[in-house]
């Protein structure tokens, strides 16, 4: 029978048990709630049934580690606590240290489930008793074979299996227990993302304008016209001769000035505004159904 620890036959252990560690957990005497150590592994078999759990007896023996089979212990993790059931300390002396470098063979084995089987303890306990080939064991009062009081029960080597005791490695179970049944459900969220980005510039373009300018031009007009009394004499004083007499006009034009001047065209306003609109998305969901077995046992549901 090959043992493992639990963290190398599942590394994800912890998904089944919804994210609690057994490893860590204080463990206490039942009854007395005396701390005794800690967990400090956890061994399956080849199945991955738990069968032993590693407790470091730091609180009743310094740097000793022991084994104790499961069905010697209640685990409670409402207040995260390991229960040991008739464990004493005097058991705890005789218990091999446990040596992660050491083979667990069929001898170790039956050195640890020596020092669980001493014939008071199987004879006291209320219900889980084991179930030995001996063809004397008894009955306890609910049914269940019990070792004869002053003995041990026997087993072969060849034929034993961990089912023979359950009284060890069995679960322990409570006269009530709850059983949480869960379901899935569909929980709406948002999450905001980006899903783009709009980016506002400017730039220069350039353009031929054109604009009309009317200017004024001056220029000579030399009208000659015959006056009404040509022809009439005129006296020699009047009749003035003169050479390089020049008459002078000043003539101007206008020429366009044309500059540029910056002016306010128009506003470019950015804003952002938000659209709702309704998205409807389906995914399956589980949910845990109740299977009861009881035979021919009556059941009340309530």
């Amino acid at each position: 029978m090959v043992l493992y620890k639990l963290e190398d036959f599942e590394p994800s252990y912890q998904e089944s048990f919804d994210g609690h560690d057994i490893k860590g957990l204080g463990v206490y005497t039942q009854g007395t709630d005396e701390k005794v150590g800690t967990v400090s592994d956890v061994l399956v078999d080849e199945e991955g049934h738990f069968r032993y759990l590693v407790v470091d007896l730091g609180f009743w023996i310094f740097g000793k580690k022991v084994l104790l089979p499961i069905g010697r212990a209640r685990i409670d993790y409402n207040i995260d606590r390991v229960y040991t059931i008739g464990l004493t300390r005097e058991q705890a002396e005789d218990l091999p240290e446990f040596d992660e470098r050491q083979t667990l063979d069929y001898d170790y084995e039956e050195r640890v489930r020596g020092v669980y089987r001493q014939p008071t303890d199987y004879n006291n306990l209320p219900v889980e008793a084991a179930t030995p080939l001996d063809p004397l064991a008894g009955l306890d009062p609910l049914g269940t074979p019990v070792a004869p009081l002053g003995t041990t029960p026997t087993y072969a080597r060849d034929s034993y299996t961990y089912e023979n005791e359950p009284a060890l490695y069995g679960l322990n179970e409570q006269d009530h227990q709850t059983l949480r049944l869960y379901e899935e459900r569909l929980i709406a969220s948002k999450r905001r993302q980006k899903t783009g980005e709009v980016t506002i510039g400017k730039h220069v373009e350039t353009d031929t304008a054109r604009i009309a300018v009317p200017i004024e031009r001056e220029r000579v007009v030399i009208e000659r016209v015959t006056p009404a009394d040509a022809g009439t004499a005129v006296s020699g004083r009047e009749a003035d001769f003169r050479e390089g007499e020049v008459a002078r006009i000043e003539i101007h034009e206008e020429t366009p000035d044309i500059r540029k001047e910056a002016f306010l065209r128009e506003e470019v306003r950015v804003r952002k505004v938000v659209d709702q609109d309704t998205v409807e998305t389906q995914e399956t969901v589980r949910r845990e159904e109740l299977d009861v077995n009881s035979g021919n046992l009556p059941i009340e549901e309530r």
